[in-house]
């Protein structure tokens, strides 16, 4: 890993000078090797000649898509055709130069490639390589073809999700997917740890449907426990009440009461102090038994009143609340805006975009503002220029025979 920025320096984040190669598309593997780059490394994105497959999914922003500019920002676009022996000797020269590699093609076509863990360790000892996969390098489903929907099936995810007594619904947040981009990092960071200590890297196997299964926690307790599979409850939950959505006058607010002291303050909000000691509701216990005479008894008050006159009311009195805002008001919001989750870069072709910002701060220590998500093959010559010391005459060679791309060569 080269050394990080001099004292004095701007600080890109904690992973200042990692050198990340990401062989990744759609959205997995993005979101990962995103990650990564918002803690500061430097993303690589191998791209091939028709590009990452998001890059052409609408609606679009000029050329651009919005799915791909959600998951690339900050990254290098470096355009090479891995199926073309010269441009399968380039990646095994960035690999040889770089600390992480992260893919997310179905399990074997990388050794395939010939680029593979063994092959590429073989290079680069102390390389961490990431492999994100649908279900996995083993087990019965290991060849499989998967996608978001799939996973949360087959995880029981979208068994649980959905309103009482009516057909399943799928999470609206792509969680079978966006998955790997939570444990990816987490794995790679751990990797890297040891690499300190050893001085080699290894190989990661991270499977979605893995790390949907470890996302169930109390649901997969439940079953454990009970032996019952849980069911759709709605916006509701299925062991605390009450907790979940309850009808206002002029649409639905959201009412969390996870502990006893919490239910005596939505006792008080609701002008009902009284059913804080009612036998029927006094524990969480007889709560989740009387489930739906309290949510009855609660939805009866509740929609009295308009969601601005509940929302002061609950505030009053510390009771954990929220409207139900669209996107783009939970985009607008304050705390989102005071958090500085939505920043804008400029973009190459597009000029200023608006972009979600880092999730992960660290006070005292202001990164620099977010890039934006490259064109296709934006720094495919800068790289292989600086990086592996091709000469103009190769370049021009390799982008002649089309093993390299850049929107200089389009």
């Amino acid at each position: 890993m080269a050394a990080a920025a001099s004292a004095g320096a701007e600080w890109a984040g904690p992973l200042d000078g990692l050198r990340v190669l990401d062989l990744t598309r759609v959205l997995a593997g993005p979101y990962a090797t995103q990650s990564l780059g918002d803690l500061g490394a430097e993303v690589l994105k191998i791209e091939p000649p028709q590009g990452d497959d998001t890059r052409n999914f609408p609606p679009f922003v000029g050329r651009e898509s919005h799915y791909f500019l959600a998951l690339n920002r900050g990254k290098k676009s470096v355009v090479i055709d891995l199926k073309q022996e010269e441009g399968r000797e380039l990646l095994l020269r960035l690999a040889e130069k770089s600390d992480v590699l992260i893919e997310n093609y179905r399990p074997g076509v990388m050794d395939r490639l010939g680029l593979g863990y063994e092959a590429l360790s073989a290079l680069n000892p102390r390389l961490v390589y990431c492999s994100i996969s649908g279900f996995g390098q083993t087990g019965p489903l290991r060849d499989k073809p998967s996608f978001d929907i799939v996973t949360q099936a087959l995880s029981g995810v979208l068994s649980v999700n959905g309103e009482a007594g009516m057909p399943p619904v799928k999470l609206g947040l792509p969680m079978g997917d966006m998955v790997g981009g939570v444990y990816g990092p987490i794995a790679i960071l751990s990797a890297l740890y040891e690499r300190n200590l050893t001085g080699r890297g290894r190989l990661i196997d991270i499977s979605l449907h893995d790390g949907l299964i470890g996302m169930l926690g109390y649901l997969a307790q439940l079953v454990f426990v009970t032996g019952e599979d849980p069911e759709p409850v709605g916006s509701m939950h299925p062991t605390i009440v009450p907790y979940g959505s309850f009808p206002a006058a002029d649409g639905q607010v959201i009412v969390a009461v996870l502990t006893g002291g919490f239910w005596d303050k939505l006792c008080q909000a609701l002008g009902r102090p009284e059913l804080a000691a009612d036998p029927r509701f006094d524990t969480l216990a007889a709560r989740r038994e009387n489930r739906e005479v309290l949510n009855a008894l609660i939805a009866d008050i509740t929609r009295t009143r308009s969601v601005a006159e509940w929302e002061r009311r609950l505030e009053e009195h510390d009771v954990p609340y929220a409207p139900i805002l669209g996107v783009g008001a939970a985009l607008s919001q304050p705390q989102t805006l005071a958090r500085e989750m939505v920043v804008t870069a400029e973009h190459r072709d597009v000029g200023e975009i608006r972009m979600t910002g880092r999730p992960v701060k660290f006070p005292g220590a202001p990164q620099p503002a977010l890039a934006a998500p490259p064109v296709l093959g934006q720094d495919t010559m800068a790289v292989l220029r600086e990086r592996l010391g091709c000469s103009e005459e190769q370049l021009r060679s390799l982008a002649g025979k089309g093993v390299i791309a850049g929107p200089e060569t389009g």
